[in-house]
């Protein structure tokens, strides 16, 4: 789809996902544009010399796409302002929030692995901190969909492996902000590594607050038990959310775990039809929420996260052959959550209604 068409056309939805080529983007000044509330790019040629703070509407992400450079379009029907705040830059309307924050990881010399707390569970509990201490003052309370990604979210310092670290931090700013409260209330969420030295957020509020999902397959994530660490992790299966015209569906990063278990270690294709089947899962409970069968696998658009690029071919073949007619599908290589994992999927939808 063109970038004039994304700007121009009126859906009377309130909230927007939609792809153009980068190139195109960033050639059209398109953040002139009133109602977009941002730009998603990937790591190319074209985004290199774009820095991460140098404008609020680019939220640049540490990762490389696969094929053609495409980019992510969030927008909306109400008029967008930008904000800046700490460390956070971010655009917004009357009703919802994008943005995002990076903060550098260092360690001081010769501190080594005696640093405490750990810089990345820092740097993940002041990332959380200043996420919602900005909710709060802008009236957008309600955190929908967070994207984290880490430095070697596999790697081990500190004497524990750094996701671990930042599940800490992640936790500690949730309990600090009292929101751990209500089950309820936790985000859809996706964590995976980048071989930056930086922690990326980026994240979606509003102020309708949308209903946490979770996935009956699977224990959910914040009830792990210790094994995986000292901190469970902070999200649900997946959010949805009611807005005027529009039921929109996030569903966080899914992968080959059932109750709390890897499985199909070794195998990438049964790693991605495990996935989709999670999948389903959290669509069938969207579903019950909403009273009536508004999604599918067909409606929604997808970020697919590969291991190895020598799988990339498998997953591709994989999902064409579960999702029929074939969806809008990103394919970005990055480091999984767990070791074992080999791939991880992330979804968003919405439905109209009139």
């Amino acid at each position: 789809m063109s970038l004039d068409n994304v700007m121009t056309r009126t859906t009377g939805t309130q909230l927007t996902l939609t792809y153009a080529p980068a190139a195109e983007a960033l050639n059209n000044d398109a953040l002139r544009t009133k109602n977009i509330l941002g730009i998603v790019l990937f790591n190319s040629q074209l985004t290199s010399g774009i820095g991460t703070n140098q404008n609020s509407g680019f939220l640049k992400t540490p990762l490389t796409i696969c094929g053609s450079d495409v980019c992510e379009i969030w927008s909306t029907t109400q008029t967008v302002i930008p904000g800046h705040y700490l460390d956070i830059c971010y655009r917004r309307s009357a009703t919802l929030t994008l943005g995002s924050i990076t903060l550098a990881i260092t360690t001081f010399t010769g501190d080594g692995d005696d640093v405490s707390p750990p810089p990345i569970q820092s740097c993940a509990q002041k990332a959380y901190q200043q996420i919602f201490n900005l909710l709060q003052h802008i009236g957008h309370p309600h955190l929908l969909r967070v994207w984290n990604f880490l430095p070697d979210i596999n790697g081990t310092t500190h004497g524990l492996e750094h996701y671990r670290q930042f599940n800490v931090g992640r936790q500690s700013a949730f309990i600090a902000h009292n929101r751990l409260a209500e089950e309820s209330s936790i985000p859809a969420a996706s964590a995976v590594g980048t071989s930056t030295e930086n922690l990326v957020v980026h994240f979606l509020a509003g102020q309708h607050k949308s209903v946490a999902l979770e996935n009956p397959r699977q224990i959910s994530a914040y009830c792990y038990p210790k094994k995986y660490g000292p901190c469970s992790p902070t999200f649900s299966r997946g959010g949805w959310l009611n807005l005027d015209r529009q039921h929109v569906l996030f569903i966080s990063g899914t992968a080959s775990i059932v109750g709390h278990n890897t499985l199909h270690i070794g195998d990438v294709a049964a790693q991605t039809q495990e996935s989709i089947r999670n999948i389903s899962a959290v669509i069938d409970e969207a579903n019950r929420v909403a009273g009536n069968h508004l999604h599918k696998l067909n409606t929604l658009n997808y970020r697919v996260y590969f291991r190895n690029t020598a799988d990339l071919t498998i997953i591709q073949t994989e999902l064409n052959r579960l999702i029929a007619p074939p969806v809008e599908t990103l394919y970005i290589q990055a480091d999984i959550c767990r070791a074992e994992l080999l791939v991880e999927i992330e979804a968003t939808g919405g439905v109209v209604h009139l």
